[in-house]
C-alpha cells in the first residue's frame, strides 16, 4: 500500500535554507574523442527548523552541478516533526539496500550519526538523536532512507488524537 507524503513542503522565498554537499561523484565516459569527464553532486538543503530535502545534480563541471542538484532539493522538501531537539520515537527505514535505525536521544548527547545521514538530521535541525546506516553504504540511499525515515515519524499529539485520548491524563496518571 503505498502511503501518500503529507509531509511535502512547497519552498518559498522566506524561509532561508543552508545547503550541505553530502558526495560529489566523477564519471568518466570514453568516446573516440578522448574521455569525457562529468560530475553528480548529491546535496541536502534544510532549515534547521524541521525542513529538509535532498537532491541530485548533473553537469559537467562541480559547481553546476552542487547548484543543479540545490535546486533540485529545494523541490523535494519535507517537514519532519522534532520535539526538544530530538525526535519522538524510534524509526527504521528502507530504500534500495540501504537500512537506516534513528532513535531519540537524551539533551546533550548530540548526533551520533554517520556521514551521509549526520547531514540529513543536522539539516533537519534534530540536535541530539542516534542512528545506523544497518545495510548498503551508497551515500543516495543512505540519505533517501534517512529522509523516508523522518517522514514516517509521528508527533505524539497525532497520534492522542486519532486515539481518542488526552495527553494530559497519559501524563499526569
Amino acid at each position: 500500500m503505498a502511503r501518500v507524503n503529507v509531509n511535502k513542503v512547497k519552498a518559498g522565498g522566506e524561509v532561508e535554507l543552508k545547503e550541505k554537499v553530502v558526495t560529489i561523484n566523477r564519471v568518466v565516459k570514453t568516446t573516440k574523442g578522448g574521455r569525457t569527464f562529468s560530475f553528480s553532486a548529491l546535496v541536502v538543503v534544510g532549515n534547521e527548523n524541521g525542513v529538509v530535502g535532498q537532491g541530485l545534480g548533473k553537469a559537467k563541471e562541480v559547481q553546476e552541478a552542487i547548484t543543479k542538484g540545490i535546486e533540485d532539493a529545494k523541490k523535494n522538501l519535507v517537514k519532519v516533526p522534532i520535539m526538544h531537539g530530538t525526535i519522538p520515537h524510534d524509526q527504521l527505514a528502507k530504500e534500495g539496500a540501504a537500512k537506516v535505525l534513528i532513535k531519540p536521544a537524551a539533551h546533550g548527547a548530540g548526533v551520533i550519526a554517520g556521514g551521509s545521514m549526520r547531514a540529513v538530521l543536522e539539516s533537519a535541525g534534530v540536535t541530539d538523536v542516534l542512528a545506523k546506516s544497518l545495510g548498503s553504504a551508497n551515500p543516495h540511499n543512505v540519505v533517501k532512507a534517512t529522509i523516508k525515515a523522518l517522514t514516517l515519524l509521528r508527533e505524539p499529539i497525532t497520534i492522542a488524537k486519532t486515539r481518542n485520548i488526552s495527553l494530559k491524563r497519559v501524563f499526569n496518571g
